[in-house]
């Protein structure tokens, strides 16, 4: 009368949604020596006279589904959404025949009916939980008009009406409120581990553009030596062929593009290096946050920058850290983005702290969410209903990952305003962390 088979559902697969037939299968097996131990127990042991053979049949048809899930666990080894579903439909119905043979509501194994609506809640979508729901809620309104009695010793077992009806209640509103809770709780945790993945992808792409600016740097390094020498054979040429030469021309158009070669590595040498040993590898904090503003220059929206460091203490000197640069480049493309005219990105710093201010003149924060800024998926903007919403809680994610604290607000004058501060000495020892490191930090 029991039915554990329904448990073995709860093992989805974390990344893809998809259950594991590996889980599945074992703990079926479990629920059916379960099931047909439970009414052995109860016939033989307790003298209480079931309908022992129905009641094995019910179980048997269990065993049978089972040998169905091995047989295609040959070919897959993992059940989709819509088998899983099937297959707690299918505990429902198997719960609500055996219920039907012994007693219906008045068998107390009839709250195992909450099992698989928790698990389909925990695993499925929406839609589906509701079709299980709704199947679980019929079958218990079947039962509580029709069954065979609760058999007892001595004959059948009879209970009044009110019991039954508050049975029934309790079991209908059991059923809603925990498809409703366990599956608002799961479906957060879904959202959480997908912006915690696009945090971690976030964090690698602004790490591979970092590892192609330091081995610009290098092939510029290395490069310049031999095209110095391109450069000197080249004007040699210019100089030693006389005007009226056939190859003087040719020789100027090397001399030019040399020189241009030049210029380009030029440029790419510039690019901070990211080895930890480099003279190259620290900047200050105001290049550090122009450079993670300055692909939004020219979007239409006058975007400042701004420095009031105390004049006495000197900048801080800090790592370009692929955290902050792609934490810092999401807020201020967040400000730039719902701005009516300006941004402003004012950076200062004392002797203890560093503080970065984004302050727009947009049309702030939604009041009710300022209180919930950080959460995943969450529009924090008034027309922001098309967006994701991530852009705030990977910015979040990794500033707080470089120890920095940050702050929403909305301005008095209108406005939003964002604050990220860290303490100095915490900030200048900050180092590069690799994207494993945040993934087992964020998990």
């Amino acid at each position: 009368m029991t039915d554990i088979s329904i448990a073995a559902i709860s093992n989805p697969d974390p990344e893809s949604g998809r259950i594991s037939l590996r889980t599945l299968v074992p703990i079926r097996w479990v629920a059916v020596a379960g099931q047909a131990l439970a009414l052995l127990t109860v016939h033989f042991g307790l003298g209480f006279q079931l309908p022992l053979l129905a009641a094995l049949v019910v179980v048997g048809a269990s065993a049978l589904l089972n040998v169905v899930l091995i047989v295609r666990r040959q070919v897959a080894r993992e059940l989709s959404e819509g088998y899983a579903a099937m297959c707690l439909g299918y505990d429902i119905l198997q719960l609500a025949v055996l219920l039907y043979l012994t007693g219906g509501l008045e068998n107390p194994f009839s709250i195992l009916f909450l099992a698989p609506v928790t698990v389909a809640a925990t695993i499925l979508s929406r839609r589906l939980v509701i079709g299980v729901s709704a199947l679980a809620i019929a079958a218990i309104s079947v039962l509580a008009l029709w069954h065979f009695p609760l058999p007892g010793r001595n004959g059948p077992l009879g209970f009044p009406p009110e019991i039954v009806i508050g049975a029934w209640t309790a079991l209908v509103l059991a059923t809603v409120f925990i498809a409703l809770y366990t599956w608002s709780v799961a479906q957060d945790a879904r959202r959480l581990r997908d912006a915690v993945a696009a945090t971690q992808l976030a964090l690698a792409r602004e790490q591979q553009v970092s590892a192609v600016g330091a081995l610009a740097a290098a092939a510029a390094h290395e490069l310049g030596s031999p095209l110095a020498t391109i450069a000197v054979v080249a004007k040699e040429l210019v100089r030693e062929l006389p005007a009226n030469s056939p190859y003087a021309e040719d020789a100027a158009l090397l001399l030019s593009q040399s020189e241009r070669c030049s210029r380009i590595l030029a440029g790419l040498a510039q690019r901070p290096e990211e080895d930890s040993g480099s003279p190259y590898a620290r900047l200050s904090i105001s290049a550090l946050v122009e450079a993670a503003g300055a692909p939004y220059r020219d979007h239409g929206i006058n975007l400042i920058f701004a420095v009031t460091g105390s004049p006495q203490d000197d900048e801080p000197q800090v790592r370009r850290s692929p955290e902050i640069i792609h934490g810092l480049n999401n807020l201020i493309q967040n400000a730039v983005q719902f701005a009516r005219r300006e941004v402003a990105v004012t950076t200062f710093w004392d002797t203890r702290r560093v503080r970065v201010e984004i302050v727009d003149d947009g049309p702030g924060f939604m009041l009710h969410l300022l209180s919930r800024l950080g959460e995943p998926y969450l529009s924090t903007r008034t027309g922001a209903a098309n967006h994701m919403g991530l852009g705030i809680f990977i910015a979040q994610s990794l500033l707080e990952r470089s120890g920095a604290r940050l702050t929403f607000e909305n301005r008095q004058e209108g406005g939003a305003q964002v604050a990220i501060s860290w303490n100095r000495a915490n900030l200048e020892a900050v180092d590069k962390v690799r994207p494993a490191a945040l993934a087992r930090e964020l998990r």
